[in-house]
């Protein structure tokens, strides 16, 4: 049976966690955060090859889907901070399924 989307229904929990984790630094963003709270600069140095604006977004998307945390502080200036909630922590087998997979699959296709 189909959903209004045209999505089967079993498949509608794939196409929900893909719409959350979508796009390329996502998860690496999620990785980063996994080590502990970072500010906006330490990610940006972690994730390499992202800009500014677009950390920007994929962060207040990720706080959207409540995978991050968003913590402003009363310094001057102002210290923000972000932090991978328990939600995203619930993503970590699957990171480390990626980095096995991805380390699996680097090999088969480079031979390395």
């Amino acid at each position: 049976m189909l959903t209004k989307g045209g999505c089967p229904k079993n498949m509608l929990s794939i196409r929900d966690a893909l719409e959350a984790l979508e796009g390329r630094w996502k998860m690496l963003i999620l990785f980063s955060l996994s080590t502990g709270p970072k500010r906006f600069g330490q990610i940006a140095k972690e994730v390499t090859g992202i800009s500014d604006r677009m950390l920007s977004k994929e962060l207040k998307n990720l706080e959207a889907n409540k995978l991050v945390k968003r913590e402003i502080y009363s310094t001057f200036p102002p210290t923000v901070e972000y932090t991978i909630t328990a939600h995203g922590r619930s993503l970590e087998n699957v990171m480390d399924a990626l980095h096995y997979w991805g380390l699996a699959h680097r090999k088969k296709i480079m031979g390395k």
